[in-house]
């Protein structure tokens, strides 16, 4: 199984917002910290933005936020909502022209693969990609902390 740019990018947003914490950010900071075209960027926040995963506030003092906790983004659906396609091979597609497709065992044993594989996901969240690493990735997206105050 190979994830789309789509779903890889994605997820980086929607770290990078995690790390960011309160704060906002915009487009073209997340662009130039993992070198994505602004473009391709766009579409990605429009479309979680859509799916309720961020917020988008336009205007001065706008930007972007995670728009519910990292503890209740699972990366299984995450996937499921950003990869389009999960057909594996043809006999998945509805255009399926493959004649050995009614003997074939090859479809049912990639399936059962693919809920696997999912299945995984669906047990980590994104709070568990920043678990532990939350100051490492700050430094590594040159996002400044912002003290927390009492």
């Amino acid at each position: 199984m190979h994830l789309t740019r789509f779903t890889d990018y994605s997820i980086r947003v929607l770290l990078f917002l995690a790390v960011k914490g309160e704060q906002r950010a915009t487009i073209t900071e997340i662009a130039e910290t993992f070198s994505i075209s602004r473009n391709h960027l766009m579409k990605i926040v429009q479309e979680l933005n859509q799916k309720g995963y961020l917020t988008a506030i336009r205007g001065k003092n706008g930007g972007l936020s995670l728009d519910r906790p990292p503890e209740s983004i699972t990366l299984g659906d995450l996937v499921r909502d950003t990869e389009h396609d999960m057909a594996l091979v043809e006999c998945f597609r509805e255009d399926n022209a493959c004649i050995i497709t009614p003997s074939c065992r090859l479809q049912p044993i990639l399936n059962e693969a693919l809920k696997a594989f999912l299945a995984v996901l669906d047990h980590y969240t994104l709070a568990d990609l920043l678990e532990g690493r939350s100051s490492q990735l700050s430094r590594l997206m040159h996002i400044p902390t912002v003290p927390i105050s009492e």
